[in-house]
């Protein structure tokens, strides 16, 4: 565990390094985040990171990170629960709530609870009310390598209070170390997807693949595809741990991705010249609004637990 510099209120912030067979992944304890992704024998870097806090801290806030406590939008900025509804920070397009406000998980500096030369277990504990949601809530991520190139990320989570609960890992991906990510080939096991207003909000209606969405077989991606910040249906709740999505460059490196959860956001990163895409697995978005959705409330003395795991080869 190394220095890695420290945050603009001055808080320090460590670089853990993890290996195991071919893989090698730097996480920093701002935002439990993977920050770098290199496979043996590949020159270049699988994943947008950065070596300098203030881009994690600025515009990059999202890249490799935990979104915690609630990943994606919310409507309004509001959570209903059973007797009340949250009213969260506004954070996007002056009227949503976006991965948990400015005080999310990503901003937060965690507490390492144990690091090894393969596995290394992070904690952050959110206060009741920090960005109007209720609980007094603690999380842990705990980031293992397995031989010969597995990466697996278990999110677990309590709180003393009914609250909603619903995390992600938001890496973007470039398996080709380009300038973007034309040539890349994507295929998702979802036979239907969540479609979405100008705000990027999910309608509540779940549709039947389409064109553009059906990507039920390989598509190649590139510049000019269909705009893609959509959720993909994986299934209609969380499910034991099983292989989802599998994404593929020209050079021929594959990564395969493997989840509990119920869906997955891709976007494109269409507002950096599409230069990675992001793939965040999590339960399906703006559930606490769209009552015909699996709920993500967590009830107090309740534990929830996400695990997603990405595995490389080169073809």
């Amino acid at each position: 565990m190394t220095s890695f510099g420290t945050t603009k209120d001055g808080t320090q912030v460590h670089k853990i390094s993890l290996a195991a067979g071919d893989l090698r992944v730097d996480l920093l304890t701002h935002g439990a985040r993977v920050q770098s992704v290199r496979l043996a024998g590949v020159a270049h870097d699988l994943t947008l990171g950065s070596e300098d806090l203030a881009e994690y801290e600025g515009g990059h806030g999202y890249h490799g990170a935990l979104i915690a406590p609630v990943v994606n939008r919310l409507t309004g900025a509001r959570a209903p629960l059973a007797d009340r509804s949250l009213q969260l920070e506004v954070n996007f397009n002056g009227k949503h709530s976006l991965h948990s406000g400015p005080s999310g998980a990503h901003a937060q500096v965690w507490q390492v609870l144990r690091a090894t030369a393969s596995e290394a277990v992070l904690a952050l504990d959110l206060p009741d009310g920090l960005g109007g949601f209720s609980g007094n809530r603690h999380i842990e991520a705990q980031y293992v390598i397995e031989a010969p190139a597995t990466l697996r990320l278990t999110i677990t989570a309590h709180s003393d209070a009914e609250t909603v609960f619903n995390a992600a890992n938001h890496s973007y991906w470039n398996l080709d170390g380009s300038a973007d990510i034309s040539g890349h080939s994507l295929r998702i096991a979802a036979e239907h997807y969540l479609p979405v207003d100008a705000d990027f909000v999910v309608t509540g209606e779940v549709r039947a693949v389409e064109a553009g969405f059906d990507l039920r077989a390989p598509q190649t991606l590139s510049a000019q595809s269909v705009d893609l910040d959509h959720c993909f249906c994986l299934s209609r709740a969380p499910m034991p741990l099983r292989d989802v999505l599998w994404l593929q460059g020209q050079s021929g490196l594959r990564m395969t991705l493997a989840t509990t959860e119920a869906g997955v956001q891709i976007y494109d990163c269409r507002h950096d010249g599409f230069k990675g895409l992001a793939i965040e697995a999590h339960a399906w978005p703006d559930a606490p609004n769209k009552p015909q959705f699996t709920p993500i409330s967590l009830a107090a003395g309740q534990t929830r637990q996400q695990v997603t795991e990405w595995r490389f080869d080169r073809g």
